[in-house]
C-alpha cells in the first residue's frame, strides 16, 4: 500500500510541474495564445482553470503525503519482534569464561 501511494506521489508531482510549467507568471502561459475575446475558454478562463487545476493539484499531493506518513512500514511486526528478543537474549547470558573445577588433594570418600 505504501509503494502505490509513493508512485501516486510521484505521478501527482510531476502533474504539478507541468501544470505550473504552462503558467506565466505575468499572466501569459497558455492563456497568451487565446486572443479572440469570443472564445469558449477566453484568456481569462484559461487562467483561472489553469490556477485551480494548480491548488487541486497541491491540495491532492499534501493529502497524500500525509496518508504517506501514516502508513511508512516500521518493522512492528511479530516476527521482528521476536528476532528482536531471540538477540537480546542471546546477549544477556553471561559471557565470563567458566572456572575449571577445583582438584582435591583427598581421597574420595567410601562407604562400607
Amino acid at each position: 500500500m505504501y509503494s502505490f501511494i509513493v508512485i501516486l506521489i510521484l505521478i501527482v508531482c510531476v502533474l504539478l510541474a507541468a501544470v505550473v510549467l504552462v503558467q506565466n507568471s505575468k499572466g501569459g502561459g497558455l492563456a497568451a495564445n487565446f486572443s479572440a475575446p469570443n472564445q469558449i475558454m477566453g484568456v481569462r478562463k484559461t487562467t483561472e482553470t489553469i490556477e485551480k487545476i494548480t491548488w487541486w493539484m497541491f491540495g491532492i499531493l499534501l493529502v497524500l503525503c500525509l496518508i504517506a506518513t501514516l502508513l511508512i512500514p516500521r518493522g512492528n511486526d511479530h516476527a521482528s519482534l521476536a528476532s528482536d528478543l531471540t538477540v537480546t537474549n542471546a546477549t544477556d547470558v553471561n559471557t565470563t569464561p567458566m572456572a575449571a573445577p577445583m582438584a582435591t588433594d583427598a581421597a574420595p570418600a567410601t562407604e562400607e
